[in-house]
């Protein structure tokens, strides 16, 4: 006899990005949507989109994450739904749960595409999904899967990643060279209330990259010091924002006389244009000025070993289903708040902080 599943179909959520020159402004007005920046601020930004035809990589890459994670789920022989909703671009949340309500579907488990703690990388996406849910009236009942960071495969496979990227001529022990790990720098006010406890989103990636290091260490003998940098800054200059800046820490590691840099983008999880644009052109010509070999390594993607374990983390709350959190747990109501407005937000589900 078949047991019946906590949830009827899984959702992946994801931040969205034009797939056509003509989508570029639409979805960047979108995207900065009550900040007050003009028309013509907005075509200068759009650029790096142009020059990639208009196209964002992001939409596909989601698309190919849902379909192995749908394989994997069906592997692990919990066989359900699964949609992808985009924030910012076609598909978006609510046309994507009012099809989902529309042929059956009662309860959801959302699972954004990102790993860690915080306002943009987590609460905002139940916001999508309460302001959804309020908009259109679905009865619904529409949870999130916590963060993802904790996860052993996901430090494993950058690891593995990392390691079979390297060029054969450079010395990882070298003090010249630098091992970087770079995240989406975010204000530094949302930094200190993400998470359960605060500080949360700096905390986590820290993690990640110490386990990162010491499985570099496990595999090769070389014990390596790090340095956590951040990119992709957007805001005003009267707001702060999480420092060093990935441009400004090549800067002072050349000289200090560093000549290769292996800069690892663990804030992600595929190579999209803030992989493409900020680390894979900008990055690669501030370090070419310095004449520093400048190494990126990839993300995660679709690798089988990473797929496997958000799926089985997913295959669980689907057979199990779980309580709504509390205070102390990722997720509960008042977790990674928004700084500017109370909006409805959905629940998350409870999981104990990782120790």
């Amino acid at each position: 006899m078949t047991t019946a599943l906590a949830y009827d179909a899984v959702v992946l959520l994801g931040f969205g990005g034009p797939e056509g020159t003509e989508e570029v402004v639409p979805f960047l007005e979108r995207v900065t949507a009550g900040r007050g920046i003009p028309k013509e601020r907005l075509v200068e930004v759009g650029q790096h989109y142009f020059t990639l035809g208009g196209v964002s990589p992001i939409n596909a890459q989601n698309r190919a994450l849902q379909a192995a994670i749908a394989a994997a789920l069906a592997a692990e022989g919990v066989p359900v739904e699964t949609a992808l909703a985009n924030r910012n671009s076609p598909p978006f949340v609510p046309d994507v749960l009012a099809d989902l309500a529309g042929r059956g579907h009662r309860r959801v488990l959302a699972v954004a595409t990102s790993a860690y703690s915080g306002y943009s990388s987590c609460r905002q996406y139940r916001e999508d999904l309460g302001l959804a849910l309020e908009s259109t009236g679905l009865q619904l009942d529409v949870r999130k899967l916590g963060p993802f960071f904790d996860l052993p495969a996901f430090a494993a496979t950058i690891t593995e990643l990392l390691l079979g990227c390297l060029p054969a001529d450079l010395d990882l022990a070298a003090d010249s060279t630098r091992l970087v790990f770079t995240t989406h720098s975010i204000p530094t006010p949302m930094a200190h209330t993400a998470g359960p406890s605060g500080d949360g989103y700096v905390a986590q990636h820290r993690r990640v990259a110490t386990q990162v290091a010491d499985g570099i260490a496990a595999a090769t003998g070389v014990t390596k010091p790090w340095d956590l940098v951040f990119q992709s800054r957007s805001g005003p200059p009267t707001m702060p924002w999480l420092e060093p800046d990935v441009n400004d820490a090549l800067r002072e590691f050349a000289a200090a006389g560093a000549t290769d840099v292996v800069l690892v983008p663990i804030g992600f999880i595929s190579d999209h244009m803030e992989v493409i644009w900020d680390l894979d052109t900008q990055a690669q010509e501030t370090a070419a000025e310095l004449g520093v070999r400048l190494v990126r390594t990839p993300t995660v993607g679709t690798h089988p070993a990473f797929v496997a374990a958000l799926a089985a983390r997913i295959a669980t709350e689907l057979r199990t289903g779980s309580p709504e959190p509390g205070p102390g747990q990722f997720c509960f109501a008042g977790c990674c708040a928004n700084p500017r407005r109370e909006a409805p937000v959905v629940a998350g589900v409870a999981q104990d902080p990782p120790r």
